[in-house]
């Protein structure tokens, strides 16, 4: 895969991706939770009949063996799901592969996995779920980029646009956005202001 954009927007629903590839946006994730093996095939399969034509890069979150099923190219698991995964069955379908990490011991588990990038978080508390890890902050960022290298660092968690400056300044790469855009006011002109400054504006 090419290195996900600098503005990642992750959402839960064919509608939330299709809205955003309306905004222009070149990379999405689709991370929608507790769906048996079947309705996750026919939402992915959804997703890219909505992100292929338009070139946009789908990953999948969790749902290792439905993305592979539904011809999807990207995933995206966290710890857990990694430890289930059977990874060589993904590297075979030839899915590139993202992880999730919150510490020292998961930035290892995931490191071993050879992950074509890494994410890290949450960098800022977030409501959006309750984590049972503390905000990484920016060094943080800093450090895990000087350990993965050339290999990409997603940032995750509380990141908002008036952030960024400071997250990517750190050493992010791109920046992973959910409730700044999805429970944004005006989610459109936000995705704008974001493509904007990550120079992906038309």
């Amino acid at each position: 895969m090419q290195t996900p954009d600098r503005f990642y927007p992750i959402v839960d629903s064919v509608a939330w991706v299709d809205r955003l590839v309306r905004c222009g946006v070149r990379t999405v994730q689709l991370r929608a939770k507790e769906l048996d093996h079947a309705s996750a095939v026919t939402m992915i399969r959804a997703a890219l009949a909505v992100t292929l034509p338009a070139d946009v890069q789908l990953i999948v979150n969790d749902y290792w063996q439905a993305a592979i099923d539904a011809g999807a190219g990207h995933l995206h698991l966290g710890q857990e799901d990694l430890a289930e995964a059977d990874l060589a069955a993904i590297r075979k379908a030839g899915l590139t592969l993202g992880v999730s990490t919150h510490d020292e011991a998961e930035l290892e588990t995931a490191l071993a996995a050879s992950p074509d990038y890494v994410a890290l978080g949450p960098i800022w508390p977030t409501t959006l779920k309750v984590m049972r890890f503390a905000p990484q902050g920016l060094a943080r960022i800093s450090e895990w980029k000087r350990r993965l290298g050339p290999t990409p660092l997603i940032a995750i968690g509380g990141v908002t646009l008036e952030r960024a400056p400071d997250v990517f300044a750190a050493g992010a790469d791109s920046i992973a956005v959910v409730s700044d855009v999805t429970m944004n006011a005006d989610p459109e002109a936000r995705v704008a202001a974001w493509l904007a400054f990550t120079g992906r504006s038309a």
